[in-house]
């Protein structure tokens, strides 16, 4: 297994290896050894996974009292994922990293996204639909719920809208009534 560090401190690309044959391939995605030796956490409480059309964008979600590390990985399609380092103490705050996921990288790799407590997190989906699986390190906590605005102008987010074919992108009613980030409440330090 392979961490890559990313533009954002903390925010890593897990590589797991792939062995493959003329019947298909092998990976071991998830071991918690290898985690707690790259001193990731290895502990996870809850798996989600969501299916989605072309120009669904889900987020920017983040929770307050009970937060959660998210591990993410795309099944099937392609999203433009992103993360938004929410903690005041970061020398990253306020900043976002993008990263395209698909179920492999283009040179054939399989890749997650592993997103630390303290960050916002929110996809687009680029391709017709996507199905994404995330793996979380505390349970929903739907009191401690909170969004920040996709587009919020302070953050400048650079979605590749232009793969939309002109749509706009398409948010839940609850997303819609996020908050811009300068008025958002944020995880405490």
């Amino acid at each position: 297994m392979e961490i890559i560090n990313t533009s954002l401190l903390d925010v890593k690309l897990v590589q797991p290896r792939r062995f493959g044959d003329n019947r298909g391939w092998f990976a071991e995605v998830f071991n918690q050894k290898d985690f707690l030796d790259f001193g990731l956490p290895a502990q996870f409480v809850q798996d989600n996974q969501s299916f989605s059309s072309q120009g669904v964008l889900r987020g920017l979600h983040y929770q307050l009292g009970q937060p959660q590390g998210k591990l993410v990985r795309v099944l099937s399609g392609h999203i433009w994922d992103v993360a938004v380092d929410l903690r005041r103490n970061s020398p990253d705050f306020g900043r976002w990293a993008g990263f395209h996921l698909k179920p492999l990288t283009d040179s054939g790799e399989i890749q997650s996204l592993w997103i630390p407590e303290g960050f916002a997190h929110g996809f687009l989906v680029l391709s017709e639909t996507a199905e994404v699986l995330y793996k979380t390190t505390n349970l929903y906590y739907p009191q401690g719920e909170r969004s920040i605005l996709w587009d919020d102008p302070t953050l400048g987010i650079e979605w590749p809208l232009e793969t939309l074919n002109g749509k706009t992108p398409s948010v839940s009613p609850k997303d819609a009534q996020g908050k811009a980030f300068l008025e958002a409440e944020l995880p405490p330090v």
